[in-house]
């Protein structure tokens, strides 16, 4: 970034699961953006939109493979099984990383506004490394969307994760910041609270998002609260913190119960009863469960951790690039 004259090499990383019917739709679009950038003497001819198939059931990597045999600038990996959205856009990072200056990570389905690419591409020769992509806006949600995913983020900043308020997964970041990134070798990952972790400079572009233009959402409720529960419990302790707030704030409160019954039973006002055990049974026996619940999944996560899996295979590729088939 010496000379903010000289382009810059930029690899589009694109995450696909089951994307046929708007692959065809959305491709153009990431080809008109590189085609804008390199006319505008910011990125070099040789950048490229990079899809990463992740253990699609349709014709997403048969699509895939035919827009790379039809135009150089798309390249693809096929991963060997569905390994879930965040480890096929680590995938394309981490593949990425070796071969260009700076990517940018933008899902598939069209929502996000490309043209943002071209704000972003500017932050960067600004001197920022990183570059989130923040929505401006939620007017085309629903209510019960907009609630959720506000709630969403809500819920991140008070259990500690840091995270960046309506920022999903487009980004850029440069080759330098994604070397650095390598080293997090965690198998647990949520991209978009880990980013801010390891530092550089760092900005926000705003942008406006429309609708799907095709296919179905890969994210409904159930999906945003396991991407929840997951980012607190991989990047933050503090529902174990919880816990044991609560726990002392529970035996302080059985101590004060117990006192009350002692002096009841001393002053000969003692009623036998059978609704206020079943009470205290319920309730505690809940609060119990529930703790060990929370318990157990950094447990689960620490054991997954020590197995050391990879996180992704690519079995196929549309051509060769240089960085290793596991990670």
């Amino acid at each position: 970034m010496d000379d903010i004259k000289t382009p810059v090499r930029l690899f589009i990383v694109v995450p696909c699961y089951n994307e046929q019917e708007v692959l065809p739709l959305t491709a153009p679009l990431f080809r008109e953006e590189l085609r804008r950038l390199t006319e505008a003497g910011r990125i070099t001819e040789d950048s490229r939109v990079l899809f990463v198939n992740d253990g699609s059931r349709d014709d997403t990597w048969k699509i895939i493979r035919e827009l790379s045999a039809a135009d150089p600038h798309f390249q693809g990996l096929c991963l060997s099984r569905n390994r879930g959205h965040q480890n096929a856009l680590l995938c394309g990072l981490m593949e990425a990383k070796d071969q260009c200056d700076i990517t940018i990570s933008i899902d598939c389905d069209g929502q996000d506004d490309v043209r943002a690419m071209e704000a972003m591409v500017e932050e960067y020769f600004g001197g920022a490394e990183i570059v989130y992509g923040v929505r401006s806006s939620r007017k085309t949600d629903t209510f019960f969307k907009r609630f959720t995913a506000q709630s969403f983020y809500k819920l991140m900043g008070s259990m500690g994760a840091d995270t960046v308020y309506n920022h999903a997964d487009y980004r850029l970041v440069s080759a330098r910041v994604l070397k650095e990134f390598a080293n997090f070798r965690e198998v647990n990952i949520f991209l978009r609270g880990m980013f801010p972790l390891v530092g550089f400079k760092s900005t926000s572009v705003y942008y406006e998002r429309s609708e799907r233009l095709a296919g179905k959402s890969h994210y409904p409720l159930k999906k945003m609260l396991a991407l929840a529960f997951d980012g607190i419990t991989s990047l933050s302790v503090k529902p174990i913190r919880i816990i044991t707030g609560l726990g002392v704030l529970i035996s302080a409160a059985s101590f004060l119960l117990i006192l009350y019954a002692f002096i009841a039973w001393a002053s000969g006002r003692a009623v036998a009863g059978w609704a206020s055990t079943l009470i205290a049974v319920a309730l505690l026996g809940g609060i119990q469960l529930i703790s060990l619940g929370v318990i157990g999944e950094y447990v689960g996560k620490i054991f997954l951790e020590t197995k050391r899996r990879p996180r992704y295979i690519v079995s196929e590729r549309t051509e060769e690039l240089s960085s290793p088939e596991k990670e």
